[in-house]
C-alpha cells in the first residue's frame, strides 16, 4: 500500500524576498518534504522584494508551489503605514528611538496573511506555517510580532479540530546578528535579499529594516554583500 501522502511533511513558507524569510525559507527546505511558498502584495509601495522572493525561491528544489497573493487593498483601508501610504515617510532608525509603534506598521497585516497561510495549509495538508517575526519586531514595537501574538494565533488556530496546524516562528528570540549567522550556515544568497523599505536602485541604508540589515552584519564582521546608497558603512573588508 502506498503511504506516501501519510508520510510526506508539507509546510507553508512566506517568502518576502527579504533577508529573514530567506533564512526560514533555508531551513524549512531543509526539515520537510515539500515547501508551499506564499509572498504577498500588500499594496506595498514597491514590489522590488516580490522580485527577490521569486530569486530565492531558484534556490530549491523542493518548492512545489508558489503562490504571489493579491491583499493590496491594504493601501485602501489601512492608508495609516508608510509602506502602503506614498505621502508618508519611511521611519529612520534614528526617528522610532522608544517608539511603542512606528509609521512603518500595517495594522493588522500579519494576522490576514498567517490566515492566507493557515487557509492553504489546510487545502494541501500541510501542518506547518512558518512566521517570519524575528526579536527585532517586538523591540520595534511590531505587537503582532511578539512572543504572545504567536502564542495566541495559535490558540486560534488549534480551535479546529478536523485539522492541526502549527504556526511556527523559528527566529522570534533571535537577533539580526544571530540570523544572519543562521543564514550563512544554511547557505542563503544574501545578495538575493532585500530588505529595505525604499524600492530605489540601492537599499537607502537609513530606514528601520537596512538600519538593522547593517548592524547584523557589522556585528557578525562581515561585508553585506548588496549596495547600499550610504557610504559610511564601517565593513571590515579583507
Amino acid at each position: 500500500m502506498n503511504t506516501k501522502s501519510e508520510t510526506v511533511s508539507k509546510a507553508i513558507v512566506p517568502i518576502s524576498g527579504g533577508l529573514d524569510s530567506s533564512v526560514i525559507l533555508s531551513l524549512a527546505a531543509k526539515i520537510h518534504d515539500e515547501i508551499y511558498a506564499l509572498t504577498y502584495d500588500y499594496g506595498q509601495k514597491h514590489s522590488k522584494e516580490i522580485l527577490y522572493a521569486g530569486m530565492q525561491i531558484d534556490n530549491y528544489d523542493n518548492i512545489e508551489e508558489h503562490k504571489i497573493i493579491d491583499i493590496s487593498f491594504f493601501k485602501d483601508i489601512a492608508p495609516t503605514s508608510s509602506l502602503t501610504n506614498n505621502n508618508i515617510k519611511v521611519a529612520h532608525a534614528r526617528d522610532v528611538l522608544g517608539d511603542a509603534q512606528t509609521v512603518n506598521y500595517v495594522p493588522f497585516r500579519n494576522m490576514m496573511m498567517l490566515s492566507i497561510a493557515c487557509s492553504y495549509a489546510e487545502a494541501v495538508g500541510a501542518d506547518t506555517v512558518y512566521h517570519g517575526s524575528a526579536l527585532v519586531d517586538s523591540q520595534a514595537g511590531y505587537w503582532d510580532g511578539s512572543k504572545e501574538f504567536l502564542t495566541e494565533i495559535n490558540n486560534v488556530a488549534a480551535l479546529n479540530r478536523k485539522n492541526k496546524i502549527k504556526i511556527e516562528a523559528p527566529l522570534i528570540k533571535l537577533s539580526k546578528k544571530e540570523i544572519i549567522e543562521t543564514g550563512v550556515f544554511t547557505n542563503v544568497k544574501f545578495e538575493d535579499t532585500w530588505t529595505c523599505y525604499e524600492g530605489g536602485e540601492k537599499a537607502c541604508g537609513y530606514c528601520t529594516a537596512c538600519s538593522s540589515r547593517i548592524q547584523g552584519f557589522l556585528q557578525n564582521k562581515l561585508v553585506d554583500p548588496i549596495e547600499y546608497e550610504r557610504n559610511d558603512i564601517p565593513w571590515e573588508r579583507t
